[in-house]
């Protein structure tokens, strides 16, 4: 694990001071692919344990994610010159990395914690409006204001137990001491009634950092209460008020979506819908329920991601991220609708997506924890479909408003949108892998 670090060191130290965009997209790729081929022929609960880090499958997939959303980011937002920026997204690349490697909740926590300092920087120098300020501040407080109950839990953990690593604790807490656990990543991914700070962040953050935001750090959250299931047996009578505010908080962000008029948000809303089934899935407690969350977290992940680039590139294009302001996109723009179609069908989780397959077990699992449960899910699925058709159709089609010129789609952004959707679709394939962590 040591050769894990420094290579992911060496990835940093390479994006600061990086001759050209390609080399360092060549370097991320080549982590991931190193941690696929590194990962043949697993088979135990950590495949590979030292210096307090461990990897199993859960962990595996989502530093996989993290290296694959960094390259995406610097073969896209990342300027020559830009050593601020460039040194940001490594660093974030970085802490996210060894947040999912280790094996210790106190070095967990430390890593969770730093992870907010690069995204809160980019938020506040790259921001595009002077608002990106009150943004920043969102994000920070609302974080900060979950993560002081959670240091207090593990302080009381290691009185208890003078232990932090995983799998060792077994925790006999109360409810009080659970909301106190989960609460930074509830805050973190975010629950509905905690979800605030989201669309602020995501609409004031440049286009790396909603990139990474959407593609990374939500997942940061699930993440964490996977590792922390194990703390509680009260965690069943509590489950139920999480997954009653996440179902019902889905359906109500779902009504959100329909009136927004700004791509951002409306992507960022509909992240907070998606993360609502996810937290559902997880205090299900069941093997479908915990499966479906996990490949939803990953499908979400580069689905959201893409779309939150596609904003990007209309706001260079158009100056606005307006849905009415921009209409009519596939005139101009045709090779980019098709990218617009093809993640929005992967949003909406349409086959053969890995969305879909997520969905679908997450509909399972919810149905069986309770049968009164499926009316809603139905909701939640049908408006799904209608918001992200609603973006697709008024961006992409009616009459175009612009009439000077502006330049068209680059090889890179093609690149880019096609890393996104490739990995959605041919997952699927391998399915039955994500069962062998439980």
């Amino acid at each position: 694990m040591l050769m894990v670090l420094s290579y992911m060191m060496g990835v940093v130290i390479g994006g600061v001071f990086f001759v050209s965009w390609w080399e360092v997209v060549f370097l991320y790729f080549l982590g991931v692919f190193g941690f696929v081929f590194y990962s043949y022929g697993w088979g135990g609960m950590y495949w590979a344990f030292s210096f307090g880090l461990g990897l199993d499958l859960l962990g595996w997939g989502l530093v996989v994610l993290t290296f694959w959303v960094g390259a995406v980011v610097f073969m896209v937002g990342v300027r020559a010159g830009d050593v601020a920026y460039s040194f940001m997204v490594s660093i974030l690349v970085y802490f996210l990395s060894v947040s999912f490697l280790t094996t210790s909740y106190i070095w967990f926590y430390l890593f969770f914690e730093s992870s907010l300092i690069p995204i809160v920087l980019l938020v506040f120098g790259w921001g595009y409006q002077p608002e990106r300020l009150e943004a920043g501040y969102y994000l920070m407080f609302y974080t900060l204001f979950g993560s002081l109950p959670l240091l207090l839990s593990y302080l009381f953990v290691w009185f208890s137990h003078s232990s932090f690593m995983y799998g060792v604790i077994w925790w006999y807490g109360g409810s009080f001491w659970f909301l106190f656990s989960i609460l930074a990543f509830l805050v973190k991914m975010p629950m509905f009634l905690t979800h605030l700070w989201l669309p602020r962040a995501h609409v004031e953050a440049p286009v790396g950092g909603s990139m990474f935001l959407a593609g990374v750090l939500l997942k940061l959250g699930g993440y964490g209460i996977f590792r922390i299931y194990y703390f509680f047996t009260s965690l069943a009578c509590c489950g139920l008020s999480v997954i009653t505010i996440s179902v019902v908080g889905a359906v109500i962000v779902s009504f959100l979506c329909l009136r927004q008029y700004d791509i951002k948000s409306l992507v960022a809303y509909s992240s907070v819908a998606h993360m609502g089934l996810v937290l559902g899935g997880i205090f299900s407690g069941g093997s479908w329920g915990w499966g479906g969350a996990m490949v939803l977290m990953l499908g979400h992940g580069l689905c959201s991601s893409g779309l939150f680039f596609l904003s990007g590139v209309v706001y260079d294009r158009m100056g606005s991220r307006s849905i009415y302001l921009g209409r009519g996109l596939a005139l101009v723009l045709p090779g980019l609708s098709l990218w617009w179609i093809l993640l929005s069908a992967g949003n909406m989780a349409a086959p053969p997506t890995i969305n879909l397959m997520g969905e679908v077990m997450l509909l399972v699992a919810l149905y069986g924890w309770c049968s009164y449960v499926l009316f809603i899910l139905v909701i939640v699925s049908f408006f799904g479909a209608a918001y992200t058709l609603y973006l697709y159709a008024i961006s992409q089609h009616g009459g175009f408003n612009y009439f000077f010129g502006f330049s068209g789609d680059s090889v890179r952004e093609h690149a880019s949108l096609f890393f996104h959707w490739a990995p959605v679709n041919f997952l699927v394939l391998s399915g039955d892998m994500f069962y062998s962590w439980f």
